[in-house]
C-alpha cells in the first residue's frame, strides 16, 4: 500500500507526535508529588506505566478521556505508594494545558497546509483537546475525537467516521506516532500511514511495517513533498 503520488488529506495523531506528552506526563507527576512531599524515582517508568494503563482503561466501556486520565493517575499513585487523594487525581487532566508542542510542530503543520488539506484524529476528548489548539494555530479542516465516535484508537471508529465524512479513503495519508494506537488500525484500514518513530523503537519481524517510517515531521513533510 504505497503512499499516494498525489494526497488530498493529512492527518495527525496528536499526542507524541505533534505535543510532547511525555515531557508533559512527567512533568505533571513530578510537580504534584512534590505538593505531597513524595518523590518520584524513576519518570521514565511512570511514563511507560502511564501509556500502558491508559491503553487498558480504554480498552474497555467508552469513558471521557479526563476521566480515564484520573484512574492512571490513582492506579499509578496506588504501585508507587503515594497517597494521593481522589479529589487531587484531576492533576492529570488538568496538565494537559500546559503540554507543549514540539519545537518542529508549527513550522512543519504550516508546510503541510499549503499542500494539503488537514485534519486530527485524536483519543482524547474535546474540551482538551480544545486546551492543546491553543498552542497549535493551524486550522485544521477535520477532526475526530474519541469523544465524537465514544470509542477509543487502535479500534476502527476514527478511521471510519473521517472516512465518512471526507468521502471514501482515496488520497489520504495519516501521520502517528503511537505504532499500536494508529499505525496497526490505520493499515487496517488500508490508509497509508507514516510512522514517526521519535523512539527508535525497532519492530520485530512478525510486526507489520508501516508505508513509511521517519524521524521527524520535517522528514515525513519532505516525503510528500511539502518540504
Amino acid at each position: 500500500m504505497p503512499l499516494p503520488k498525489k494526497p488530498k488529506w493529512v492527518t495527525f495523531d496528536v499526542y507524541g507526535t505533534l505535543i510532547d506528552w511525555e515531557t508533559g506526563v512527567k512533568t505533571a507527576f513530578a510537580t504534584e508529588a512534590k505538593r505531597s512531599g513524595f518523590e518520584i524515582e524513576d519518570p521514565d517508568a511512570i511514563f511507560a506505566r502511564f501509556v500502558e494503563l491508559q491503553h487498558e482503561i480504554e480498552s474497555g466501556s467508552y469513558e471521557l478521556y479526563a476521566e480515564v486520565l484520573r484512574r492512571v493517575a490513582m492506579q499509578i499513585a496506588e504501585e508507587i505508594k503515594w497517597d494521593l487523594e481522589p479529589s487531587r487525581a484531576g492533576f492529570l487532566p488538568d496538565s494537559i494545558l500546559r503540554w507543549r508542542p514540539f519545537k518542529e510542530t508549527n513550522l512543519q503543520l504550516g508546510r503541510f497546509a499549503k499542500k494539503f488539506e488537514t485534519g486530527l484524529i485524536s483519543n482524547i476528548d474535546d474540551r482538551l483537546l480544545g486546551e492543546t489548539r491553543r498552542y497549535l494555530p493551524l486550522e485544521f479542516e477535520l477532526v475526530v475525537t474519541a469523544q465524537q465516535v465514544r470509542s477509543y484508537k487502535p479500534e476502527p471508529a476514527h478511521f471510519k467516521e473521517f472516512a465518512r465524512r471526507v468521502g471514501g479513503k482515496k488520497d489520504w495519508v495519516h501521520i502517528c506516532c503511537g505504532y499500536e494506537a494508529d499505525v496497526l488500525p490505520a493499515l487496517k484500514a488500508k490508509v497509508p500511514v507514516i510512522w514517526v518513530n521519535r523512539t527508535k523503537r525497532k519492530l520485530e519481524p512478525s510486526e507489520k511495517k508501516p508505508t513509511a517510517e521517519v524521524k521527524t515531521l520535517l522528514a515525513a513533510a519532505k516525503l510528500l513533498g511539502a518540504a
